[in-house]
């Protein structure tokens, strides 16, 4: 018996050990892959492409429909490199998953208030993970080329899945604070990044599709409630 649990022990550490090597090597190819095509704002001038639209990732919104600090910083930033004209379209994806939660509304009447044309601005109502976002971003919102805005821990993974589901991408970044939970964020996204890494390769569809809205008309079509 001792014999049987000391062997289930070893094969238990081993496979542990083994588990520990691949999320190591999937997060060093994750990051050092795409580093070079991550800029911070102050940088976003040298970006050279005809991109069809920022696509800014959802971050939480509070009980009083008031934005997170991390996606207040995603907002600005995403709203700034808009403005020097580097793409023609805005994308918000995010969670709105329940009738009592909303992302992207919230996220689309922040830019409207900031000046940005309500028909330049889409809302993904559906972008319930990054992988979500990006699947859909190709599939329901005809993307090929785009600026994605999100904070540094996060772009590696977003503009991987960008990149394996075909869309050509470049990342902003949008670090203008020190987050609370931070440490936490970036330890759980140690584990996502194996998560998706897994997932491209088995590119399972999102839990919603749906008719296709080209990014390239007008983003109103996917309101539902009056923007203005």
């Amino acid at each position: 018996m001792k014999k049987i649990i000391l062997r289930i022990f070893w094969i238990a550490a081993a496979l542990g050990i083994i588990a520990l090597i691949f999320a190591a090597i999937v997060n060093i190819y994750m990051v050092r892959s795409h580093s070079g095509r991550i800029y911070s704002l102050d940088d976003a001038d040298n970006i050279e492409g005809d991109f069809d639209c920022i696509i800014i990732l959802g971050a939480g919104v509070k009980p009083d429909n008031t934005v997170s600090d991390m996606l207040k910083d995603r907002l600005e930033t995403g709203i700034s490199v808009y403005q020097s004209n580097a793409a023609p379209k805005i994308l918000m994806s995010g969670d709105h998953g329940r009738v009592d939660y909303d992302e992207v509304n919230v996220m689309k009447q922040y830019a409207v208030d900031k000046g940005v044309d309500s028909e330049n601005v889409f809302m993904d109502h559906a972008g319930f993970s990054t992988y979500e976002t990006m699947y859909r971003a190709r599939d329901v919102f005809k993307v090929k080329k785009a600026i994605v805005i999100t904070q540094q821990y996060h772009m590696y993974r977003a503009l991987y899945i960008a990149d394996k589901l075909g869309i050509e991408a470049v990342g902003v970044t949008a670090d203008r604070h020190k987050y609370r939970g931070q440490s936490y964020r970036e330890a759980r996204e140690v584990l996502a990044r194996v998560k998706d890494f897994i997932m491209v390769i088995f590119n399972p569809e999102p839990k919603y599709l749906g008719e296709a809205i080209p990014v390239s008309g007008n983003g109103n079509i996917t309101n539902d409630k009056n923007t203005e």
